[in-house]
């Protein structure tokens, strides 16, 4: 309140301070053609709160920027929810078991704002400081974590090779081709990532940006959710290797295999949702479940069931004929219904149907791929486009040789 009227009283102008009179004999001599215009330049400054010029002029452009930022937003608004009616339709033909057709669809690309930006205010109020952010945790905290709840230690590769190895022989028998986990790690790291990769700390990235890491960039959601969802198969797995192992290395996987299933009985106490697993993931808890992607022998099952579980639903809605790369990353990136969505469509209508049928708003409007690509034969050229350049590399051939 009181910086509002100390910056009220600096704005005045200068000008209207000369006419202000020194005392009253000198209003009294002055002419009246003066005294009135004095008077008038007082009263309309006084009647616009003593704002000044520039003040003014940004009160202008608000006021028009505002009136073009609320066309817009009645126009998109009404965009967007005929987007999600068109998608709850096409949800219902499905359960009934109808042809999805191009009527299915939104066709028309959403509205752009092209009004006016918002302009700078010139004497902005002071604000408080925001919140700081709460720090994204890295592979350090994952493994304070898993320390300190779980007394456990993920078992480190010896080299990547290792680990490349190790998936490649996990991911081949669970049904995973190469071409499949060789072109998604492609896409998610760029050719080059490690076992540890983090979104953010790469390609000379100093500041993590998610907790995505790995070969298919797993969030602390996705842990969560696989050893929720695939757990039983996890300790299957793991329990094999047990019983063919002796000595000290025996004990080690004894103890490993003892640590996953409370972490898998952990997963499974709450509901198996994807909200109630991201509130375990944003925990200490839900980061040491996340530590798993760094061991040797749960990481592996960990990245090739965040693929495999796409290979499946697609198989188990009827969709029998093998997954592209390209086609398997879009439901890896959107999910794994609305992926679907995308895949099964005609190559015909992937020209006409827009990307923004598979989006929220705020998704899309934050997607400048989506954006610029947007229909979803574009979106799955550009995404095949960037796996070829990418499969080149370092990191991707040797993890085709790993196969």
């Amino acid at each position: 309140m009181h910086q509002s009227i100390r910056k009220s009283l600096i704005a005045v102008p200068f000008a209207l301070v000369l006419l202000v009179p020194a005392a009253r004999g000198e209003a009294d001599a002055l002419p009246p053609s003066i005294s009135n215009a004095r008077a008038q330049l007082l009263s309309q400054f006084f009647a616009q709160g003593g704002a000044s010029p520039a003040v003014l002029e940004y009160r202008r452009k608000l006021q028009e920027y505002q009136a073009a930022r609320a066309a817009f937003d009645e126009e998109a608004g009404a965009y967007w929810s005929q987007i999600s009616e068109k998608r709850k339709g096409r949800n219902a033909k499905r359960r009934s078991g109808q042809q999805i057709t191009l009527d299915d669809y939104v066709l028309e690309h959403p509205p752009v704002y092209t009004g006016p930006k918002r302009p700078v205010d010139p004497e902005p109020e002071e604000t408080p400081d925001r919140p700081t952010k709460k720090p994204i945790p890295v592979v350090a905290d994952l493994l304070r974590a898993a320390q300190d709840l779980y007394q456990f230690t993920p078992q480190r590769p010896s080299s990547e090779v290792e680990f490349k190895r190790a998936y490649a022989r996990y991911a081949l028998a669970s049904g995973l081709t190469r071409e499949q986990a060789v072109r998604v790690y492609s896409f998610e790291t760029g050719g080059t990532g490690s076992y540890d990769v983090q979104a953010g700390i790469e390609h000379g990235g100093k500041r993590a940006i998610s907790t995505a890491i790995g070969y298919n960039q797993l969030l602390t959601t996705n842990s969560v959710e696989l050893l929720a969802e695939q757990g039983h198969e996890f300790i299957r797995a793991l329990s094999d290797k047990v019983a063919r192992t002796s000595g000290p290395a025996r004990q080690a996987l004894e103890y490993k295999l003892a640590v996953l299933k409370k972490m898998v009985a952990h997963a499974k106490s709450v509901p198996d949702t994807w909200s109630e697993h991201e509130k375990i993931g944003n925990t200490a808890q839900g980061w040491a479940m996340h530590a798993m992607v760094l061991d040797v022998d749960v990481g592996p099952m960990l990245q090739t069931h965040k693929l495999l579980t796409s290979v499946l639903f697609a198989r188990a809605k009827g969709y029998t004929r093998p997954l592209t790369a390209a086609e398997l990353e879009m439901m890896n990136l959107t999910g794994d219904g609305t992926g679907l969505d995308m895949v099964t469509m005609p190559q015909a209508m992937r020209e006409q149907v827009p990307t923004s049928n598979f989006f929220q708003r705020g998704g899309y409007e934050r997607n400048p791929v989506a954006i610029r690509h947007n229909t979803v034969a574009k979106l799955l050229a550009v995404t095949d486009d960037r796996m070829d350049s990418n499969s080149s590399k370092p990191g991707a051939r040797e993890l085709a040789a790993a196969f």
